[in-house]
């Protein structure tokens, strides 16, 4: 299954870019992190069947050993992308917010996009080391 960030900016040259690259080169699954402009901007067509996740605010929390079963499931059912989506400052429409097959939050504090591009990867390096049974998913 294609693990796929989709998110609203550019994060240029920088620590967090540092990060998403690192965690990326450590996730087994294949993996692609695509960049949309601030406002419009076609979004790439996706495999089906999919889901589409968007992270927001009102999302749900989750632990990382449910993330990767949730992941894992969708795996074994056939899903072959799941989309992250990480929108502008502004957030989602409501319209996109009842479309997603998941609200996905990282608590309910304010994280900056950038740095959420960067939990995000490591959050999905984490998930599919949990389901390859990696003794070290803790680190």
């Amino acid at each position: 299954m294609l693990l796929h960030i989709l998110a609203r900016g550019k994060i240029g040259r920088s620590p967090e870019a540092e990060l998403v690259e690192r965690y990326a080169k450590r996730i087994n699954w294949p993996f692609r992190h695509t960049e949309l402009p601030e406002i419009g901007g076609k979004i790439p067509e996706f495999q089906t069947p999919s889901r589409e996740i968007l992270l927001d605010e009102r999302g749900k929390t989750m632990s990382s050993v449910a993330f990767a079963d949730l992941l894992g499931r969708w795996r074994d059912d056939g899903v072959r992308e799941a989309r992250f989506v990480i929108g502008a400052a502004d957030g989602h429409s409501g319209k996109a917010r009842a479309q997603a097959d998941l609200l996905l939050a990282f608590g309910p504090m304010t994280w900056p996009h950038l740095m959420a591009r960067a939990m995000l990867a490591e959050q999905l390096w984490r998930a599919t080391s949990i389901l390859a049974g990696h003794p070290y998913h803790r680190t």
